[in-house]
């Protein structure tokens, strides 16, 4: 009975996996919307669509795309569309950075570390939180730690699936958490902005506005995620009986302990540095009779993320010979932007969706009529945003990328929800919550594959309904404790970050 269940749902998964392999490549999902968005501008004139701003009393009309006027904008503005689109110059920025630490192997070897130090019987919850701190540098968490986290629970004589749920929770399962700003963070904060400044051209969303809830988040994530694993997915699996032999871990050499050890000293300077022109009020990254989080520091938070990787990366990859001349650090830096080829022809056609979105004001018309239905039904606080968490999590079912997603819901829910009075800051956590619950249990999340092939080395029937059915514990538990942890926030009126307030209140 219970093999003929587990049959029914891998086949059920199957169907979920065909539907999303049939969809068009991101992209051209993006170009779709965009033309999408010029026809509903049209058609939105015709029928003279209108909404009332609740803050200015302006009636806003819809701007058709397909008048004259509507044409030459686009055909005037696709390279100004695409080159002042916030996610853009922010990832390209911080993958300077983050390219000489991971070519370096400063994220690698910390991960080995972190795991390889710790006590035996703590060994889980280290994996949960190597996971976690792999955001940093996402690819590093999928491809090295899951794998290792595997390798490690069978050398300890557990059962590797647990190790390898242990670190899939943590990397994926963790997305809304974490105890530093990661890279995904000015991707997320750059499409909020733009949404918001739909309502409110001035605001400024700064790369951290979500971290003081983040690194919650994180010691909750490492917490749960470990009961998780030893009370619920451990005993489920049982000895592990197959016939992979367990591999003896490969310690740190000495060189790579002291790449570690010069590398850390480099960011206390690097942190030290910071602090000297961020702190005194005639600091140099002060801005003159502005607070710390106004200051040029958090403006600019991504050029300090760039620093905070690149000169501990250098250092690290100097100690150990990994990079000996410029050559190899510039290598790093073009081998990580290598990788974003993808990331920036998505881009241009995310770009072009949005800011046609904004142009038509089919996205504010549609937020104020939100609103005011949101409004009218009762439906706010803490049920809106409870609401919005299974809508974010329903969605990551369908669409694994989450800037993806976030470009298409941000420029709706973003001014909806400041026009009920919710900071944009708020809006964007809460989507990141319900993004985390699912991620480890869609097809669809860009890594599930190669998840499924780490798993089909301990026994090959092991697919996707066996990861689905390992990891959903995680799904649910972290579901119930993350909304216990969003409304006692919510409650406590506490900000989500710097900057990050829990109500917007206008401009």
């Amino acid at each position: 009975m219970k093999s003929q269940k587990r049959s029914l749902f891998s086949r059920a998964l199957d169907k979920v996996e065909i539907v999303g392999n049939a969809l068009p490549h991101p992209a051209t999902i993006f170009a779709l919307l965009a033309l999408s968005v010029v026809i509903a501008s049209a058609l939105g004139a015709l029928f003279d669509l209108t909404a009332t701003h609740p803050g200015t009393g302006e009636t806003i009309s819809v701007r058709s795309l397909l008048t004259g006027e509507g044409v030459r904008w686009m055909f005037e503005n696709v390279e100004e569309n695409f080159v002042r689109f916030p996610p853009l110059g922010l990832v390209l920025v911080a993958m300077i950075g983050i390219g000489v630490a991971e070519g370096s192997g400063l994220i690698t070897v910390l991960i080995r570390a972190l795991v390889l130090r710790a006590p035996k019987r703590l060994i889980t919850m280290a994996l949960v939180m190597a996971g976690v701190l792999s955001h940093l540098a996402s690819e590093a968490g999928y491809v090295v730690l899951i794998p290792l986290g595997a390798v490690i629970f069978l050398a300890l004589g557990r059962h590797p699936m647990a190790g390898l749920a242990a670190a899939f929770a943590g990397v994926s399962g963790g997305f809304a958490a974490n105890f530093l700003i990661g890279s995904v963070d000015p991707v997320l904060a750059g499409l909020t902005q733009t949404a918001a400044q739909i309502i409110d051209p001035e605001i400024r969303i700064n790369v951290a506005v979500n971290f003081y809830f983040m690194f919650a988040s994180a010691i909750m994530i490492v917490i749960v995620g470990t009961f998780v694993t030893e009370k619920i997915v451990e005993p489920r699996l049982g000895k592990y009986e197959g016939a992979e032999e367990a591999i003896e871990l490969e310690q740190l050499t000495e060189t790579e302990r002291k790449g570690i050890i010069w590398a850390g000293i480099s960011v206390v300077v690097v942190i030290g540095l910071f602090l000297l022109a961020v702190v005194p009020e005639n600091g140099l990254l002060r801005i003159p009779g502005e607070t710390v989080l106004h200051s040029a520091f958090f403006n600019g938070m991504i050029t300090a993320i760039m620093i905070f990787f690149l000169i501990p990366g250098l250092v690290y990859g100097i100690i150990t010979g990994s990079i000996r001349s410029d050559k190899d650090g510039i290598k790093h830096m073009i081998s990580s932007m290598s990788h974003m080829a993808t990331y920036i022809v998505l881009v241009f056609f995310a770009a072009q969706f949005v800011y046609y979105f904004g142009y038509s004001n089919l996205g504010l018309i549609i937020a104020i009529e939100g609103a005011g239905f949101l409004g009218n039904i009762g439906l706010t606080g803490i049920p809106l945003m409870l609401a919005f968490i299974i809508v974010s999590a329903f969605i990551n079912m369908f669409m694994g990328s989450a800037s993806a997603k976030w470009a298409i819901m941000a420029p709706v829910f973003v001014p909806m929800f400041m026009l009920l009075g919710y900071h944009p800051a708020l809006t964007q956590m809460v989507f990141r919550i319900g993004d985390s619950l699912t991620n480890v249990i869609t097809p669809m999340m860009s890594y599930f594959a190669l998840i499924v092939a780490f798993a089909e080395k301990y026994d090959e029937d092991y697919g996707i309904g066996t990861i689905i059915s390992t990891m959903l514990p995680y799904s649910i538990v972290f579901g119930l404790f993350w909304t216990l942890l969003l409304i006692g926030w919510m409650l406590l009126g506490l900000p989500v970050g710097p900057d990050g307030p829990i109500h917007y209140m206008g401009n």
